[in-house]
């Protein structure tokens, strides 16, 4: 029986939110008018530019299984839409409760971004004990959500694809995951018929913006108890307060060790303890 102090974790997924932001990455972007429910699958064409995109949510799921159980799953779209449709197995079958949207404007729109929000504000209400909040999403409509489930204790993780994230959303999380940096997703092949690129900024953190928010987190640590030797794990904890898009297997390491090891010039690390330590490396 599981203990009354686990985590449990609830996922939130903006399906048509993630599912055109990754066809738009891999195949360039949909214009205004342009939908989901406008693709024809069974076109030779575009089933292969669906393909190309398909977006892997047993990694989401697995990834967001990382926190703690998984104690509600919901998935929002029109699932009569048969791109959409083509992913409700793949969700069944990980118990992730389908959640029916209708246009309800002639633009198409859903009203995914309210629906999702009515429904966090009433599971955070009604069942206490859930402990974080993993939203799969990107655009700026999901701000004030993620700082209203932080200001009710909730730990916020975002999950969104790059180039069709907005900063704001990404910082107002606890932390944020590129979904091309979760395990067991490949990057996408870009494909020759992309003609434009987005120019939304991106995501990811550079080496030597990465660089300066490990001194910065030490710097504070150290600030407090005056001891240069600190838990590697509570200065990732602080980077990612810092900045939640920090990811270290967005620059290219399996894992925070490996990213400290890769700057012996500015931090070493303490391997002799059961607790490994991590400390700014003395000038001298």
């Amino acid at each position: 029986m599981a203990e009354p102090t686990d985590t449990r974790v609830a996922v939130y997924i903006d399906f048509d939110n993630i599912v055109i932001s990754r066809f738009s990455q891999v195949n360039g972007r949909f214009s205004r008018q342009q939908k989901m429910k406008d693709l024809d699958p069974n076109d030779p064409e575009t089933s292969k530019m669906l393909e190309d995109a398909r977006v892997d949510l047993g990694a989401v799921l697995d990834f967001a299984s990382s926190f703690g159980t998984v104690a509600v799953s919901r998935a929002y779209a029109d699932w009569s839409v048969p791109v959409n449709s083509a992913y409700s197995k793949q969700l069944i079958d990980r118990a992730v409760d389908l959640i029916q949207l209708f246009p309800t404007v002639g633009s198409g729109k859903n009203g995914a971004d309210i629906r999702l929000a009515l429904d966090v504000a009433d599971d955070l209400f009604r069942f206490p004990h859930l402990t974080h909040v993993v939203i799969v999403a990107g655009d700026s409509d999901y701000i004030a959500l993620a700082q209203r489930c932080k200001q009710l204790g909730r730990y916020v993780v975002g999950i969104g694809v790059t180039g069709s994230v907005s900063p704001a959303f990404a910082l107002a999380c606890n932390e944020f995951k590129d979904y091309d940096a979760l395990p067991g997703v490949t990057a996408p092949r870009v494909v020759a018929r992309v003609q434009k690129q987005s120019k939304a900024p991106r995501p990811k953190t550079g080496v030597d913006a990465a660089t300066d928010l490990l001194v910065k987190a030490l710097q504070l640590a150290q600030s407090k108890d005056d001891d240069e030797w600190q838990p590697t794990s509570g200065i990732k904890s602080q980077m990612l307060r810092l900045d939640p898009t920090f990811q270290e297997r967005a620059l290219g390491f399996k894992s925070f060790t490996d990213f400290a090891q890769s700057l012996p010039d500015v931090v070493e690390l303490d391997d002799g303890t059961t607790l490994r330590k991590i400390r700014l490396r003395s000038k001298g």
